[in-house]
């Protein structure tokens, strides 16, 4: 029996491994294995056994950057710092579903926010605690990255919390995950 915590918010964006400074990228619609460490760190709980991440669209939004290095202006007697403008395309209304082992575990998070992976990308969750089966969370629309290695598993990034070891996935997908406006 899986104890389910429901999380909503207004947007959010899980920037892909492969994406280091591109101009334009998309959110990633899954989470890998650190994601869910880091969440399950910061709930201060002992493991999260599934999740299934959806969202109504993508909303491309401009970021303005600044690069780590400066430059010095000799003429003008200055440093500056060059600017550039990446795309990002960010998740309208995600829609993350936890699930814990435990009833405790899934009221103590249900007391608690989370991210996605940007500070802003605030989810809050909703009180009630859903109690689903193996196979009833299976059913539960949404995009879910199946931690480990298979024929179906590619790699999804490098772990930080685990000396960078290569982490692998397969991606199930239930129902239609991304619902429209």
């Amino acid at each position: 029996m899986y104890y389910v915590v429901k999380y909503s918010g207004s947007f959010g964006f899980i920037k892909p491994w492969t994406a280091v400074r591109d101009g334009k990228t998309f959110s990633q619609q899954f989470l890998t294995p650190s994601i869910i460490e880091g969440i399950r760190q910061k709930l201060e709980v002992s493991s999260i056994v599934r999740h299934k991440l959806t969202y109504s669209s993508i909303s491309v939004q401009q970021e303005q950057t600044q690069t780590r290095g400066w430059e010095k202006k000799t003429q003008q007697k200055m440093m500056v710092r060059k600017q550039s403008i990446l795309e990002r395309g960010v998740m309208i209304n995600p829609i993350l579903y936890l699930a814990f082992e435990t009833e405790e575990e899934s009221h103590k998070s249900a007391k608690q926010h989370i991210c996605l992976c940007r500070n802003e990308d605030v989810l809050f969750p909703d009180s009630e605690i859903i109690q689903l089966g193996e196979k009833e969370f299976d059913q539960i629309t949404g995009f879910e990255l199946r931690f480990g290695e298979s024929e179906k598993s590619f790699l999804v990034g490098f772990n930080r919390f685990d000396e960078a070891k290569p982490m692998y996935g397969w991606l199930e997908i239930a129902g239609k995950p991304v619902s429209g406006m």
